[in-house]
């Protein structure tokens, strides 16, 4: 399996490792939830650099994202970032991104592990045709982490960072940091106040250990996958592979304002189109269980009528700390899909009720 830069600290810091889309990473080191609480309410560092890091650059940079993905790359200013989709013919979601804008002609985008190999070559394949515009698969020479909760802002203000105080949502800024240019962006996975920072593989080490050190006061811990997981599922934000794939569009998805039809033609706008002009057969729900019970990816939802068909199977599921219940997503048909729906969840044989909730379950406090 391969390894981040920062193996070694994991391994010293008790992480107990695991498997993750051919990498070795830490599931967890003081425990799942205490790495959850701390994120909630203090600060949880995470090594994210599995994920797969792009460079798009040149005079054809925008018209060749702007076709090959689904939001409007043209409408971000140098420094700002958004989140999209890239999508196939049919439609289907090939990965979900962020798109960062550091110059005119200049992109990042930062892609899933699982799909960093079949994203590169989707873009170079799609990049022969395009006119000025260079490809570069940047990730084994940077690195990336994300310190994320309500404490990190006071943390990486210890560093004296020019413009942080004023770095607003989905922005970024460049700076030099512990002698090493770091790109630093108001983004993150967790529904908290942080930072993801990007920076070069050789580096990383000595970044990582200067954030501990310096967030120590503050409650800071190293976060693995388990607790990241949690995290995003109370925002019920997508995870690739469980969620979202080929053979779901963004709309189905519940992510349509990712998805920028004015723009003008790109890759699956057709059927995505048609999809917004119809209707989908089915739509990604978020629910809450109404009796103890912990969902998993795979159980079946079933109709609460007395024939308790089944309609559709939980993507993501768990216990949520904040709300002291189960939570999870799944697809289900437009008609099960309205907020306040009853839902059966079959969980190992047991019949448990649901109902059908507004995302996010956890509603953030603004910072």
């Amino acid at each position: 399996m391969k390894r981040t830069p920062l193996h070694t600290a994991h391994v010293s810091a008790g992480g107990r490792m695991v498997g993750f889309a051919g990498w070795e990473m830490p599931i967890q080191y003081s425990g799942v939830v205490d790495e959850y609480q701390a994120v909630r309410s203090r600060a949880g560092l995470f090594d994210v650099s599995h994920m797969g890091r792009v460079g798009v650059q040149g005079s054809g940079a925008v018209p060749f994202l702007q076709r090959v993905t689904t939001n409007d790359v043209a409408a971000l200013s140098p420094m700002q970032a958004h989140y999209s989709m890239v999508c196939n013919e049919r439609g289907g979601i090939k990965d979900d991104i962020f798109v960062y804008r550091l110059s005119a002609d200049e992109f990042l985008l930062c892609v899933n592990a699982s799909n960093r190999e079949k994203i590169v070559s989707w873009l170079e394949e799609q990049g022969r045709a395009a006119a000025g515009c260079r490809i570069e698969d940047r990730s084994n020479e940077l690195a990336q982490l994300a310190i994320q909760g309500p404490a990190s802002r006071d943390i990486m203000s210890a560093f004296g960072i020019a413009g942080l105080e004023s770095l607003k949502l989905r922005h970024c800024l460049e700076t030099t940091l512990l002698d090493a240019r770091c790109l630093i962006a108001r983004t993150g996975y967790t529904g908290e106040f942080g930072y993801e920072l990007y920076v070069s593989a050789a580096h990383a080490l000595r970044l990582w250990e200067a954030l501990l050190a310096k967030g120590a006061a503050s409650g800071l811990k190293p976060a693995g996958l388990g607790a990241r997981d949690l995290l995003r599922l109370e925002m019920a934000y997508l995870l690739y592979g469980n969620d979202i794939s080929e053979d779901t569009t963004p709309l189905e998805a519940g992510a349509g304002w990712a998805v920028a039809m004015a723009k003008g033609e790109f890759i699956g706008r057709s059927v995505l189109h048609q999809q917004q002009q119809q209707g989908t057969t089915r739509r990604l729900v978020s629910f809450e269980l109404l009796e103890k019970g912990v969902p998993r990816h795979g159980c079946a939802i079933r109709s609460a009528h007395t024939d308790g068909s089944q309609i559709g199977e939980v993507t993501s599921g768990n216990l949520s700390p904040l709300l002291q219940k189960g939570i999870g997503m799944g697809y289900v048909s437009p008609s099960h899909a309205t907020q306040g729906t009853s839902l059966v969840i079959d969980i190992r044989g047991r019949a448990l009720p649901a109902i059908v909730v507004k995302p996010p379950f956890y509603k953030h406090k603004k910072s």
